[in-house]
């Protein structure tokens, strides 16, 4: 979940390397640090966000070629100056910077211990360097060969990059579970944890792949892998435009994801779905369609917001291609003895492709026998890598650690993966397939058309700001965008909010309703709709306040809701993806009313890299 980014070249390797910080700074913001070879190796590290650690190299000699940074998120020892990262050796010889966890540092420390070495920090990453050199010293090999060798004895998730006192055009780097990425320029590396820190000088990349170890020295980059076999770099070609990650003139990265919905579910489907024509295609489902079409059951596998995706998946999966969907916390999945058939299909869904635990869980369901398809962001991240099959959402860059654009275009995904399937299967008509796709091509247009309430969302926000307690009730397709918008106001304005279907309300969660408790109705015309009136009544006759999120035109809620968002008619399958778009609104008007940090809120971070 942190942070890591690198440089050796011909440029300055500070300001590549704090710009990285920056572009990466949604990774992990507790503290961060840079190491630059000049007259010494050089470590200045700062609790707190990265500008903080730049007030503190002001009047330092920075001058070096080769350089390497961290920004962090806490995982062992609390956020502080000394337990920021780059981390040195025992010598002082060597540093690191390291995304991940070594779960067996306790030994690890503990043996170092009994030999004399001591540590200054509480981090399993200091522990990690130490043993390093330790068995550089005791096997008088090269630095490379000694983080090999140090890699088949430890036991956890890491991205590493070493820099060595001895050699200044050195960079040794290494990843197993953590993402790693280089870019290739003329005469220059850059490495990092995704490419948003290196787009800006190389579109040329390598991914680094589990257990393999990247050399850079002398201007030239090999590979092997611990077992010590050379590898050939594969060089790809990155397709990432600079102004995708940057702000664009939004006051958050948030904000600006928010309103490229339209954009970023029209690009989902660019290319796939053409109603006119009836043409619905994935090239990525095509090796393995007839194993989905076939499935006795899909398992879905997911985290936070995409584990929401999943709900709505679920629904749509089971009504409109009559297969039994299950839907699983990726966390707790592989710590139960799950019973996964051969033949089983798993789609595991994740913004980043990197989250440690859906990993987790597609190892276990593919040792197990079952088909993988991953629903992921990222080109070239670990899910995509490691699934049998899968689609890219193509939603660009999501930089807010509040998933936002990420979750729409998970829902596009889904549900061209599940009308492709009812089609083959047969279990929809093609009257009721050509209705849906061309709901679907409607789908941007009015997200738009939500987009513009902003104004009046913002109202209603000022109106809750200082709320203790949220409850979000919706039922059917809308029962997981409850969810969500409960998720999304507690992840960024950190007031308390809870999700339920509306029908569950009575069974216990009505007895927190009192004339402070606002209550979000997702109450769109649906088949559940006069239910939802129902239920809207009995908040209301006990004084909650009610926010409704209705359909344009409705005549009945108004009249009983103290607030009325209309958005958009649209199926009520497809609703999830234009009733999310005022909750994203409101909770993010909410948090910035509140002085909260929208896009880095507090302990969280974008991308789950650990477990």
């Amino acid at each position: 979940m942190c942070g890591i980014v690198a440089y050796v070249g011909k440029r300055q390797a500070q300001e590549v390397v704090i710009k990285g910080l920056k572009r990466l700074e949604y990774r992990g913001y507790d503290s961060a640090g840079i190491a630059l070879l000049n007259e010494g190796l050089s470590v200045y590290k700062k609790k707190g966000k990265v500008t903080d650690l730049e007030q503190h190299l002001k009047g330092k000699a920075l001058n070096s070629h080769i350089g390497m940074g961290h920004t962090r998120w806490a995982t062992h020892g609390e956020p502080n100056d000394v337990n920021a990262h780059p981390h040195y050796s025992a010598s002082g010889k060597f540093a690191i910077i390291h995304n991940g966890i070594i779960e067996n540092y306790s030994s690890l420390k503990q043996e170092l211990l009994n030999k004399g070495h001591k540590f200054l920090s509480d981090t399993d990453t200091e522990v990690f360097i130490h043993f390093i050199e330790d068995i550089k010293e005791h096997e008088q090999c090269p630095l490379d060969e000694a983080v090999r060798l140090a890699l088949t004895r430890v036991v956890g998730a890491y991205a590493i990059v070493i820099m060595s006192l001895e050699d200044p055009d050195l960079l040794v780097a290494a990843r197993k579970g953590s993402p790693l990425v280089i870019g290739v320029g003329k005469d220059e590396f850059f490495l990092a944890s995704d490419a948003t820190p290196i787009v800006e000088y190389t579109n040329e990349v390598v991914y680094l792949n589990d257990q393999e170890i990247a050399v850079i020295n002398d201007g030239k980059l090999s590979i092997k892998n611990t077992a010590n076999l050379p590898l050939t770099p594969y060089i790809q070609t990155v397709d990432l435009e600079l102004e995708a990650i940057e702000k664009g003139g939004f006051e958050h990265f948030m904000l600006k994801e928010i309103f490229e919905q339209p954009r970023s579910i029209s690009d989902c489907m660019r290319g796939r779905l053409d109603a006119q024509k009836g043409r619905l295609v994935l090239g990525g489902l095509r090796e393995y369609l007839a194993k989905l079409t076939n499935a006795d059951r899909i398992l879905i596998v997911a985290c936070g917001t995409s584990w929401h995706a999943g709900l709505v998946a679920e629904y749509f999966f089971e009504e409109f291609c009559r297969i039994p969907v299950e839907v699983e916390y990726a966390s707790e999945f592989r710590y139960r003895n799950p019973v996964i058939r051969e033949g089983d299909v798993v789609i595991a869904i994740s913004q980043s492709g990197e989250t440690a635990d859906t990993l987790a869980a597609i190892e276990l369901a593919k040792s197990k026998g079952a088909i993988i398809f991953g629903v992921c962001n990222v080109v070239g991240s670990s899910i995509a890598r490691a699934t049998h099959a899968g689609a890219y959402t193509h939603a660009g860059p999501e930089i807010g650690v509040a998933s936002t654009k990420a979750f729409t275009a998970q829902l596009t995904v889904l549900n061209m993966i599940a009308l492709i399937v009812a089609q083959k299967k047969g279990t929809i008509t093609e009257q009721k397939l050509h209705e849906l796709l061309v709901e679907m091509e409607t789908i941007p247009a009015k997200v738009e058309r939500a987009l513009k309430l902003n104004d009046q969302i913002e109202s209603i926000a000022a109106e809750f700001k200082d709320a203790r307690n949220f409850i979000y009730l919706g039922r059917g397709y809308n029962f997981p965008v409850a969810l969500e918008g409960a998720l999304k106001l507690k992840e960024i304005s950190y007031i308390h909010a809870e999700g339920y279907p509306a029908a569950e309300m009575k069974h216990g969660p009505i007895a927190l309703i009192d004339e402070e408790m606002p209550v979000v109705f997702i109450a769109t015309n649906d088949s559940s709709y006069e239910k939802v009136v129902s239920n809207i009544q009995e908040v209301r006759a006990r004084k909650g306040r009610v926010i409704a999120i209705v359909t344009e035109g409705d005549k009945l809620i108004p009249k009983m809701a103290e607030f009325v968002i209309e958005v958009p008619s649209v199926h009520e399958a497809l609703m999830p993806m234009v009733s999310v778009v005022p909750l994203q609104l409101l909770s993010y008007h909410i948090a910035v009313m509140r002085g909260c940090n929208v896009d880095q809120p507090r302990n969280l971070a974008k991308s789950v890299t650990v477990e």
